[in-house]
C-alpha cells in the first residue's frame, strides 16, 4: 500500500516538531495514600497532568526495559526497523540495580507501538516501499503524540515490548495463525506476538469440565483478563436449573455457574490490578432461569444496603451496650434488669432488630474484662468490601430479546421459556410481566441491558458462517462466537480547524491510517484459544471508533441533543465507517478479502448498501430489514462539506469492495474510551455529551482547582458572545470562592448541610 505524508515531513523527526516537557506523575487512593510517583516523566508539552498521569500509570511498562540494548539483524527487514533485546555485555558493566529500568518517556511507548506496527506490516506485506513503512512509522507517532488517536488499553500494555526491549516469558496457552501454512500453531513466546485485542467474544457450551464447557471458560477468561482484555459470553446453552443430568440427579442451573465466574474475574482484574475485569454475561429470553438472571444484581445491591445499614447499626448499638457494661464495678453491671443504662442500650438494640445472639455476645464480652468492640463499618463505594463480599459485580449482564418477545409485550401474549436439554416448554409466562422485570432491575441497579437479536443479525455481514449471539462487555462488538476485536479512537475534537470548519481531509487520513494499524494488529496477534485464533484471522474484524463527539458539538456551539448535532455526528460517523470499509477493500486488492468472505459475499453487499442508503440520507428501499435505520438528516447537517464527504465516502467503499471485496468481516465500532479518553485529553468519551460545564483540574504538586469545561469559551465565542460576556459567564460558573451573605455556616447546618 501506498502511505502519504499529512501529518510529517520526509527526512525530518517527528519529535522536532513537538514540543516535550517533564513532569512528576503520581495517583491516590480516596484514603489518600500513594499508589504510583515517578519523577521527570517525559510527555508532550500540550498534555495535560491527568493524561501524563494514566499515561505512566497504566501504561508504562515499569519493569524489565534493559538499560542496554542492540538491535538483532533480520535480511528481510529494513536496519531501522529491526528489534532490539538485551546487550548483556554492556549490561555487565553497569550496576545491578542499574540494568533493568521502566519506562520513563512517552517517546519510548509512541515507538514501540508504531514500531511494532510497522514491523509487523512491514512483514506481512503491507507496504509498497521501504518509504511508505517510514511514513506509516512517523505518521503513527506523531498522531500518538498529539492525542489524535489511541489504540484500546491492550495495545499500549503488550504491544511492542518484545520488539522495542526484547521482554519475553514463556507461552501462556495462547495460539495464533500462521501465514505461510495457513494452520493454528501454539504460541512459544508470551510476548513475541502481543495480545492486542481489547474485545472478544466466546462461546461456552453446557459441558461441565471439557474444552470449551464452563470451567474451560473461566481459564480462556483468565488468560484474556491476564492481559487488559475483556470477554462476553452467550450462557443460554447452559441448561436451567432441575434440568436433568445425563448421569442422574438435576442441574444447579445457570446462575450457579455465573457466580462462579463472577468470583474468578473479580480475582484476577484486567492488566492484573489496573482495572476491574470487563466481562459481559449474556442469555436469550427463552432460557428457564431468565427471572433469576435478571433479578440477580438488584438482588444483590439490596444484600450491599443491608450491609451497610446493618454494620452501621450493629457498630453503634454494640458499642453502647459494652460502653453500659462499664459502668460501675460490681458483677450486677451485666445484668440488664440491675443496669438501668445497660437495658436502655439493649432495649434500643431489640427494637432496631440487632441480632439478640450479638446482645448477648458484647455482654458476655465485657464480662470477660474486654472495654472495647471492634466490629467493621460497610460503605458503598464501588472497590469496598461491600461490594467484594456479593457476587454480579464483575460483570455487565444483557438479555437478548428478539422481535417475537418484543410483539408479545406489545400483543399481552403469553412466552414460553424452553428446556435447554429437549428444547420443551419449561415454563409459560407473561410477557410483559419478564418486560417490567427487566424495566425495574434496571431502573434499581441498571443492569440488566438489552440486545436485540433480530435487528443486530439483520444487520450481520457473516450470517452463513452462524449467528451473532453476544457482544463484548461494552456491546461496541457483536460478531460471530469465538472472534476478537482490536479498537482504537480517533479524537475527533483534534480535527476541527480554527475556523470551525471540521477538517476532513485530515480526519480521513486518520480513518485510513488506523484501519490499516488494527488491520495489521490482526496480523501480529496471538489469541487465548485455538478457535478464537482461526476464527479472528480468517473473519479479521476490526473496531475503529471516535471519541470527544460532545465536545466537538460544544466547541462549535451545536446542542448535542439537537438535530442538527444527530446529523453532525451521524455524518462523521458514516465518513468514518465508510473510508474505513474502502480501506479494507483497497487491502483486499493487495493481500486478498477476509477467508469468509466468498460465502458471505451477497449478505455483506447487501448489509453495505444500506449503509450507503442510510449515508444518503435515503428513507426506502432497503434490503431485509424488519426496522428501517434512522438515516443521516441531510437538511441538518450544516456543514454540507460533511454530507458530500460521507456520499464519496459509501460511494467509494461499495465500488472497491464489489471488485476486490473486504479484507475485514467488520470495520467500525463506538467504543466507551474510558482509559484513552483520558490519555488523549477527551472531554468527552464515545459519543457521551459532557457530564459537567465546571470540572476540577488536577494540578502537578497535587490538589485540585476548579475550572470552566474548556470547551465552554469556545462554544460561546462561536455563538457570537463577546470577551467580557465570556469571562462574567466563566467566573458564575465557576464561583467566586467568596461567601453568600445569606448562607451562614450555622444555618446550613440547622439544615443538615
Amino acid at each position: 500500500m501506498r502511505i502519504e505524508r499529512h501529518f510529517t515531513k520526509a527526512n525530518t523527526s517527528v519529535y522536532d516538531s513537538i514540543a516535550f516537557k517533564k513532569v512528576d506523575v503520581g495517583m491516590k487512593n480516596p484514603d489518600g495514600s500513594k499508589v504510583f510517583e515517578l519523577s521527570g516523566v517525559e510527555v508532550p508539552e500540550q498534555w495535560s497532568q491527568v493524561a501524563s498521569d494514566v499515561l505512566a500509570q497504566k501504561y508504562f511498562r515499569k519493569a524489565g526495559v534493559a538499560a542496554r540494548l542492540k538491535k538483532v539483524e533480520e535480511n528481510s527487514v529494513p536496519s531501522w526497523l529491526w528489534r532490539k533485546i538485551p546487550d548483556e555485555d554492556a549490561l555487565a558493566k553497569l550496576p545491578e540495580t542499574e540494568r533493568f529500568v521502566g519506562e520513563a518517556s512517552s517517546q519510548q511507548v509512541f515507538d514501540r507501538l508504531a514500531g511494532a506496527w510497522t514491523y509487523w506490516g512491514w512483514k506481512g506485506g503491507y507496504f509498497d516501499t521501504e518509504d511508505d513503512a517510514k511514513t506509516f512509522f512517523d505518521e503513527m507517532r506523531y498522531a500518538l503524540a498529539m492525542q489524535l488517536a489511541a489504540p484500546n488499553s491492550p495495545q499500549w500494555f503488550n504491544t511492542g515490548l518484545h520488539w522495542a526491549y526484547g521482554i519475553d516469558g514463556p507461552s501462556q496457552g495462547h495460539y495464533y495463525v500462521d501465514p505461510d501454512t495457513g494452520k493454528v500453531t501454539k504460541s512459544k513466546s508470551s510476548y513475541e506476538r502481543p495480545q492486542p485485542h481489547a474485545c472478544f467474544i466466546q462461546s461456552v457450551s453446557d459441558d461441565l469440565v471439557n474444552e470449551g464447557g464452563i470451567m474451560n471458560l473461566w481459564e480462556r477468561e483468565a488468560r484474556l483478563f491476564k492481559y487488559g482484555s475483556g470477554t462476553g459470553s452467550n450462557f443460554s446453552d447452559l441448561r436451567g436449573g432441575g434440568e436433568k443430568l445425563s448421569g442422574g440427579g438435576k442441574s444447579s442451573g445457570l446462575m450457579s455457574f455465573l457466580k462462579i465466574g463472577d468470583r474468578a474475574a473479580g480475582a484476577i482484574k484486567s492488566g492484573g490490578t489496573t482495572r476491574r475485569a470487563a466481562k459481559m454475561c449474556v442469555v436469550d429470553i427463552d432460557h428457564p432461569d431468565i427471572r433469576d438472571f435478571i433479578n440477580w444484581k438488584v438482588l444483590e445491591e439490596q444484600k450491599v444496603a443491608a450491609l451497610v445499614t446493618g454494620s452501621k447499626l450493629c457498630r453503634k448499638h454494640l458499642a453502647d451496650i459494652m460502653a453500659a457494661c462499664q459502668i460501675g464495678e460490681s458483677e450486677s453491671r451485666f445484668s440488664p434488669s440491675d443496669n438501668p443504662a445497660l437495658k436502655k442500650a439493649v432495649i434500643a438494640a431489640r427494637k432496631l432488630m440487632i441480632p439478640e445472639n450479638y446482645v448477648q455476645r458484647i455482654i458476655q464480652f465485657a464480662k470477660q474484662g474486654y472495654t472495647k468492640l471492634d466490629f467493621p463499618e460497610y460503605d458503598t463505594d464501588w472497590d469496598s468490601e461491600a461490594y467484594l463480599t456479593v457476587s454480579g459485580q464483575n460483570s455487565n449482564n444483557s438479555v437478548r430479546v428478539t422481535n417475537e418477545f418484543l410483539e408479545a409485550v406489545a400483543g399481552d401474549k403469553a412466552w414460553h421459556l424452553l428446556r435447554r436439554t429437549d428444547n420443551k416448554v419449561s415454563e409459560t409466562t407473561s410477557a410483559r410481566e419478564l418486560w417490567e422485570e427487566i424495566a425495574y432491575a434496571a431502573w434499581a441497579c441498571a443492569d440488566p441491558g438489552l440486545q436485540y437479536d433480530t435487528t443486530i443479525n439483520e444487520w450481520h455481514t457473516c450470517p452463513e458462517s452462524g449467528r451473532i449471539r453476544a457482544s463484548n462487555p461494552c456491546s461496541e462488538y457483536m460478531f460471530l462466537d469465538d472472534t476478537a476485536c482490536n479498537l482504537a479512537s480517533i479524537n475527533l475534537l483534534k480535527f476541527r480547524g480554527t475556523s470551525d470548519v471540521f477538517d476532513i481531509k485530515a480526519f480521513e487520513h486518520a480513518c485510513r491510517l488506523w484501519t490499516v494499524v488494527l488491520e495489521i494488529s490482526v496480523a501480529m496477534a496471538q489469541f487465548p484459544s485455538k478457535e478464537i485464533a482461526k476464527l479472528s484471522y480468517e473473519f479479521r474484524t476490526l473496531g475503529l471508533g471516535y471519541a470527544n463527539i460532545g465536545g466537538l458539538l460544544m466547541a462549535t456551539g451545536i446542542g448535542y441533543d439537537s438535530d442538527q448535532g444527530r446529523a453532525t455526528a451521524g455524518a462523521i460517523s458514516a465518513i468514518m465507517t465508510g473510508v474505513s470499509y474502502a480501506t479494507s477493500a483497497e487491502m483486499a486488492k493487495e493481500l486478498g478479502a477476509f477467508d469468509g468472505y466468498e460465502i458471505n459475499k451477497s449478505a455483506m453487499m447487501r448489509v453495505m448498501k444500506n449503509h450507503r442508503r442510510a449515508a444518503l440520507g435515503e428513507t426506502a428501499g432497503y434490503e431485509e430489514l424488519s426496522i428501517l435505520p434512522v438515516p443521516l438528516d441531510v437538511a441538518n447537517c450544516a456543514d454540507k462539506a460533511l454530507v458530500k464527504a460521507a456520499k464519496k465516502a459509501w460511494d467509494t467503499a461499495i465500488m472497491l469492495g464489489e471488485q476486490y471485496g473486504f479484507r475485514n468481516a467488520q470495520a467500525t465500532c463506538i467504543a466507551p474510551t474510558g482509559t484513552i479518553g483520558l490519555v488523549m485529553d477527551c472531554d468527552t468519551t464515545g459519543i457521551e455529551p459532557d457530564f459537567a460545564i465546571v470540572k476540577f483540574k488536577k494540578l502537578a504538586g497535587g490538589g485540585y482547582f476548579k475550572i470552566i469545561n474548556q470547551q465552554v469559551p469556545e462554544a460561546l465565542k462561536t455563538l457570537g458572545y463577546t470577551s467580557k460576556q465570556i469571562a462574567a459567564i466563566d467566573a458564575y460558573a465557576v464561583g467566586h470562592g467568596e461567601r453568600c451573605p445569606r448562607c451562614q455556616s450555622c444555618g446550613l447546618t440547622r439544615q443538615r448541610f
